[in-house]
């Protein structure tokens, strides 16, 4: 079983239906689930995704519904050491560098974004394109 890390816009495409790519990540989630891809994200995505939906009743159902089907991890303090260490030295964004780091710490073998200028810190990087969906 494939492990990826869902960057928190995708989460964000998915729950709120007026983001351009709803529709995208509608089909990327169901192409992860039928080729039984293993889905992590981190605790801390969770308040950001709660902040910035406007349905609040909607996405804490949703949460109910991921949490014993998508790994939910927490940063812990490897994770950020090195990602403090890794933001300072690259002048690097601390949430994509965080969410980065958690993906490597938990075995994924890329991350999924729509952030076009996503932190490299030595995982892939994939977008909707690299699934084919357009």
């Amino acid at each position: 079983m494939s492990r990826v890390f869902i960057d928190t816009n995708i989460v964000l495409d998915l729950l709120i239906e007026d983001r351009k790519n709803h529709d995208k990540s509608k089909q990327l989630f169901s192409y992860l689930i039928l080729n039984n891809y293993e889905i992590v994200i981190s605790e801390d995505m969770l308040s950001t995704i709660f902040y910035v939906a406007k349905n609040k009743d909607k996405t804490l159902k949703f949460f109910q519904e991921i949490q014993d089907e998508w790994v939910i991890s927490a940063y812990g303090k490897d994770v950020l050491s090195n990602s403090f260490t890794f933001a300072l030295e690259n002048s690097a964004d601390l949430e994509d560098t965080l969410q980065c780091f958690c993906a490597k710490e938990n075995g994924c073998e890329q991350i999924i974004t729509s952030d076009k200028k996503f932190v490299l810190c030595g995982i892939k990087i994939a977008t909707y394109d690299d699934f084919g969906i357009m």
